[in-house]
Order: structure tokens, then sequence, then C-alpha cells
């Protein structure tokens, strides 16, 4: 056994020691980002995890009227909710309107952003370009409270459409608030409307980062602007556009509960019902709240909304080679 030289042992003292100071001077440095970090990890716990233990009303014949002694005296049903919620059948209905709306915002939504992106990248005049890009980002800070409030007065039987504009060229006023036929074609219109303009910065972004010199070699080979367009321009955003189509996946059951719940009326339930308002309406508007039946299916939609989720996630890294971590 060979024994270390004293030399060799306050060598090992002396690295240990920096090692240790080293640590803690990690530590010590990075104490406050984690204490800053302490506040919205409560705040998740409280709002987001602690919740969670209500998942229980879906399985229960729950009784409001026990107050919190009903979490554990309401009758055990099991998936009784759930077969309730299938007879009934309204909720078979409200699940297909709300697939559909979320479905048309994805796909006619997911589209636009793209063409603006491009036909913005072709103005070579920087203030009227940035003025553009302005005015169409504003509406994405614009709560749906208020810009309900304004469509309203905008669109409505009396409104400004019709009176001043529909009657000017001889055509019957329409009923856009209080028709099947028209309710959900404006909820897409408007719903684009609103979050195209962030979805153009997105896009623009990833033009900036395409290669310059590619133009320049297809300028020499005498390709035209179209060409170059599409065969450089969106080549290049290719892994962009993949990435933002694969992540809207998680949202096809979020029909956008602030902007129905703002605009729908009773006339429109058939066709504009989603499931966070249906969900709404049964525990806070009905005369016997039926929070268990609400619970059972805003389960449902939490498990399809994950499965999605995940299922998104696998697609981006294998099509994008996006990663969480």
């Amino acid at each position: 056994m060979s024994v270390q030289s004293p030399v060799v042992k306050e060598k090992i003292a002396i690295r240990s020691h920096k090692k240790r100071k080293k640590g803690n001077n990690l530590r010590n440095s990075t104490l406050p980002l984690h204490l800053m970090l302490l506040i919205p990890a409560i705040i998740i716990f409280v709002y987001s995890y602690l919740p969670m233990f209500g998942i229980v009303i879906a399985f229960q014949k729950f009784d409001f009227t026990k107050g919190l002694a009903a979490f554990w005296q309401s009758q055990w049903v099991g998936l009784g909710n759930f077969r309730q919620m299938i007879a009934m059948g309204e909720p078979l209905r409200i699940i297909w309107n709300t697939v559909r709306i979320a479905f048309l915002k994805i796909v006619i939504g997911f589209f636009v952003p793209i063409i603006v992106a491009l036909m913005l990248n072709e103005v070579r005049r920087k203030l009227y370009k940035r003025s553009i890009q302005t005015i169409i980002y504003m509406p994405h800070f614009i709560s749906w409270v208020l810009l309900a409030g304004i469509l309203k007065q905008v669109i409505s039987i009396d409104g400004f459409l019709n009176v001043k504009i529909l009657s000017a060229l001889g055509i019957a006023p329409v009923s856009f608030l209080s028709s099947n036929t028209f309710f959900v074609p404006m909820l897409v219109g408007t719903d684009i409307w609103k979050e195209f303009g962030y979805g153009t910065i997105v896009y623009l972004a990833a033009i900036t980062s395409v290669d310059p010199t590619l133009y320049e070699a297809a300028i020499m080979d005498g390709a035209s602007r179209w060409r170059q367009t599409w065969h450089i321009t969106l080549t290049g955003m290719r892994p962009i556009i993949v990435l933002q189509m694969v992540l809207r996946l998680q949202g096809v059951l979020n029909a956008g509960f602030d902007q129905v719940f703002n605009l729908y009326n009773a006339n429109v339930y058939q066709t504009a019902d989603i499931i966070d308002t249906w969900v709404y309406r049964i525990s806070f508007e009905s005369a016997t709240p039926m929070y268990d039946k609400a619970t059972a299916i805003g389960l449902f939609k939490s498990l399809v909304s994950m499965i999605f989720i995940l299922t998104s996630y696998f697609l981006a890294y294998k099509l994008a080679s996006y990663q969480i971590f």
C-alpha cells in the first residue's frame, strides 16, 4: 500500500477546500434566484395542484348543500356521471361544437399569419412595414370582454355593418349574433383577426434567419421572386411552420371560452355552446347546479387535451427536432 506524502495530502486538502468554497459561492449566488421562484411555486401549488383534489367530484353524486363535508359524505357513483352524460346526448353535441370551432380556428388561422408575413417581407419601406406590424398586432392585447362590446356595436342587427354598409348595398340585415348559420363563421373570423398579428411576428422572425446568400445565388440563376419565396423563404421557415402547426394540436378542445361566452346567447346554443361554456352554465346558471356532471366533462376534456399535448410534443420532436429539455 502506497503512503501519500505530506505534500500530496496538502494539495488534496487545498483542492477539496477550493471545491467546497466554489460550491458555497455558487449556492450563495443562486439563492436569490431560488427565493424569487418560491412565490410563483406557491401560487402554482395553491391554484393548480390543490384544486386537483376536486376531481373526486366527477365520481360522486355531489351534494353541494353539505359544504366542504360533501367531499367525503357524498355518494360514490364511480363512472355513473360519465354514463349519464353520454345518455343525455347534450355533452356529445357540445363536444362536437368545441372540436368543430377549434378545428376551424386552428386550420384557417394557421395559414393567415404565414401569408401576411410573406407579404410584409416584400415591403421595403421600413416605416410602412413597422406601422402595419403594429396595427395588426394591437388587437392581440385587447381583452375579449372589451372587444366583444365593440363587435356587438358593429355587427349587431342595428349595428354599423347592417345599417351603414349592407343597407347601402341593398342587402337585407344579417343577424350575426343570433343566427346559427353565421355565428360560428363570425367567431372564427374575429378570432383570426385578433390573433394573426402575433403569429405574423413569429414568422417574420423566422424569415430573418434565412441565409441572404441563398437569395443572391437564386438571383444569379435567374429565379423569379415567386420562386425565391417558394424554394428559399418557405423552406427556411419550414421548421417553425411545422413546430407551430404541431403545437396547435393541444388546443383542439379549447375553442375560446372568453370569446364565446362574451358573444353568444340562447339563440345560438345549438351550434356555439362549447365545453367550457356548458360547464359554466350547468355549474353557476342552472337552478340545480350539477357540479358532478361539470367536473366529469371537465376531467374528460383534460384527459383528451393531455393526449393531444403529448402527441404534439412527440410530433414536434420528430418533425422539427423540438425538445422540451
